[in-house]
């Protein structure tokens, strides 16, 4: 692992070759990209996906917010010069790095969008409302054990295995680590997002939204949604595929995102 602006990242693919942005989820890390960026690497792109502050193998940086997390990523972008980046989000990596795209105009030159929201009017679901809550999200966090972590995971991408499980539950590692899961959700209203209404078809870049139908978390109408509100945007839907969609179709995943990125300038 690499480290650039105080995060870890993993990073595969020419130097010299265009630029994709990975940026991951709640409560995953950079390992989650390992498939993509090796497809990524074979085409000729410089994949590079760094771990959030507190999440995999980067420090906590806290407070653990929203907007402190979407400063890191231009902290991050900027140290290495990263320019006209493919910006590919997933779950809270959209929240961070499409707010962090709006927020740079000119720098994404392509998004591709996967089971995530960014929508002012955007409601949270269950487990999101357990980590809002003072109290209960504490009592969530601090008694997670590995075997509950797991068990948890697995219910909704069966496909993930112990490596993986291991690597993404390094962001229960200590107290700080802990807490900064709920920093994270208590940070901020969907109702921030009101400032960034139309932003991302403002950008004017081409757009692929690809999704994994069988999500408990972000409802399908959020993957039509984006394509409504993104001109000329492609949806691809995986049937049987949930909300980990890169870990449970990788390979119908990686083809969708190759073809996409294929069809840039």
């Amino acid at each position: 692992m690499k480290t650039a602006a105080g995060l870890a990242y993993r990073e595969a693919g020419p130097s010299d070759g265009p630029v994709a942005l990975l940026v991951h989820g709640y409560p995953s890390s950079s390992w989650m990209w390992n498939d993509l960026l090796g497809r990524l690497a074979t085409a000729g792109w410089r994949g590079v996906a760094p771990d959030l502050a507190g999440y995999g193998d980067s420090a906590p940086d806290p407070p653990g917010t929203w907007v402190r997390h979407v400063e890191s990523l231009e902290r991050f972008r900027a140290e290495l010069g990263l320019e006209r980046i493919a910006l590919i989000v997933h779950d809270w990596g959209g929240l961070i790095g499409l707010r962090w795209a709006c927020d740079h105009p000119g720098v994404a030159r392509a998004l591709v969008i996967a089971n995530t929201g960014f929508f002012a009017d955007g409601k949270w679901h269950g487990l999101a409302r357990m980590l809002r809550t003072p109290g209960t999200g504490e009592e969530l966090v601090d008694g997670m054990t590995r075997e509950a972590f797991g068990v948890g995971l697995r219910e909704q991408s069966p496909a993930l295995d112990d490596r993986a499980l291991d690597e993404y539950f390094k962001a229960f590692a200590d107290e700080e680590r802990r807490r900064g899961h709920l920093e994270l959700y208590r940070s901020g209203e969907f109702s921030d997002l009101d400032a960034y209404r139309g932003c991302l078809a403002a950008l004017g870049v081409p757009a692929l939204v690809v999704w994994g139908p069988e999500d408990r978390y972000v409802p399908m109408s959020a993957a039509h949604r984006f394509a409504r509100e993104l001109p000329g945007a492609e949806l691809t839907i995986l049937d049987g595929a949930g909300h980990f969609v890169f870990e449970d179709a990788p390979d119908a995943a990686g083809e969708a995102v190759l073809r996409f990125l294929a069809r840039l300038d």
